[in-house]
């Protein structure tokens, strides 16, 4: 995607035409000790629907992102590279320069309603977080759920952030209608290697809470467990204590992730790697020398380990059937889920924690796990 494309139209030729010469992008900063240092690039886009390349391992095809650039500062994210598409800078111009398409909920509600759409499943949360700081500022995804519940599209998250928490009823009344799936990253609980690698995000066990909340109003929810980190969040008593807590937050799966290093990412996590712990560059270089994913065997050691442990814990990887719809109160066949305990029709699903539906909707979800996200 380049920059002049999110402009209402597309007659810059030149980049820095399109993010400086038009009207198309008014840039802000505010005032507030949780936007220190950050500029935002408001822009009015032409499409929020994101068409997944082919060639993409992922098994949706359509994605929404409404925000390029990410204040969670995750310095593993590979979405980093994208900020390099609109001249941006991919290591801290990503995690302070953020895009803010901020007609998103109106373009996507007229994109729905044409002829043309399918009702395909949308994944959202597969780039950047659309729970970042920011939204709380914008509050985009009110608009944007709406719309999805509106149209009974199918769609699945994936956030880090807390404030989805603020859209529990969206999500609720969305999940009465169509297939939503709901689930939460998180990678490690060792509070020190979060504060180094994850700066800009809610702690482990905020995010946690947000998984025990959303299973307590009947929205079962999911836990990716990324990224797995190298030498860093790999030792088995890591993996025990972070299991162990995502088990008792009631989380309906969880799905474990190794650390990968797509270029634009790699660079900024070396970097990082080099100044905290350059003690293991050099096995960072052995480990990632085939290219932007850890070893097979290693890849399937830790997920043999945690699937071990959340069998121990009772819970299990992402299941197929995920991710349900809710029944309306009073519909024939409908439980009344009580506090934590998930509801039978909702459940997780997301870019990496739990199933996906195909990439069109066109009856029940499909057999078979798959992953949706690499956040």
């Amino acid at each position: 995607m380049r920059w002049e494309n999110l402009a209402p139209d597309s007659e810059h030729s030149r980049a820095d035409a399109a993010l400086f010469g038009a009207d198309a992008v008014t840039t802000r900063t505010f005032d507030a000790p949780e936007f220190a240092g950050v500029t935002f690039h408001e822009i009015r886009a032409r499409s929020v629907l994101d068409r997944v390349p082919g060639a993409s391992r992922m098994p949706f095809e359509w994605t929404v992102n409404p925000y390029r650039g990410c204040t969670h500062a995750c310095v593993y994210c590979f979405a980093r590279k994208s900020h390099g598409y609109l001249d941006l800078d991919t290591g801290t111009g990503f995690d302070s320069q953020i895009v803010v398409k901020v007609n998103a909920p109106d373009v996507l509600r007229r994109q729905l309603a044409a002829p043309r759409w399918q009702g395909e499943h949308i994944a959202m949360g597969t780039n950047v977080d659309c729970y970042q700081r920011a939204e709380g500022r914008y509050r985009l995804m009110p608009g944007i759920l709406a719309a999805l519940r509106d149209h009974a599209n199918p769609f699945s998250l994936l956030t880090k952030g807390t404030l989805v928490l603020r859209d529990l009823e969206l999500l609720r009344q969305a999940a009465e209608v169509t297939d939503v799936g709901v689930s939460v990253s998180v990678g490690f609980t060792d509070t020190g290697l979060w504060r180094t690698v994850e700066p800009g995000t809610p702690a482990p066990e905020r995010r946690l809470e947000v998984v025990r909340t959303l299973a307590a109003h009947g929205i079962g929810c999911g836990v990716l467990m990324a990224p797995v980190i190298p030498f860093l969040g790999d030792r088995p008593e890591q993996l025990r204590a972070t299991v162990r807590a995502i088990a008792a937050a009631g989380a309906t799966s969880v799905t474990p992730l190794v650390l990968h290093l797509r270029p634009g990412a790699r660079e900024w996590f070396m970097s990082w790697l080099g100044q905290h712990h350059p003690y293991l560059v050099n096995r960072y270089e052995r480990l990632y020398a085939e290219g932007s994913y850890a070893p097979r065997w290693y890849q399937r050691r830790i997920t043999r380990q945690v699937h071990d442990l959340a069998r121990e814990y009772g819970i299990g990887p992402a299941r197929a059937e995920l991710p349900h719809r809710l029944r309306p109160a009073g519909h024939p066949g409908a439980g009344s889920p009580g506090p934590g305990s998930p509801a039978s029709g909702s459940s997780a699903s997301g870019p990496s924690g739990s199933g996906a539906p195909a990439s069109r909707h066109t009856g029940p979800s499909p057999s078979g796990p798959t992953q949706l996200s690499l956040l």
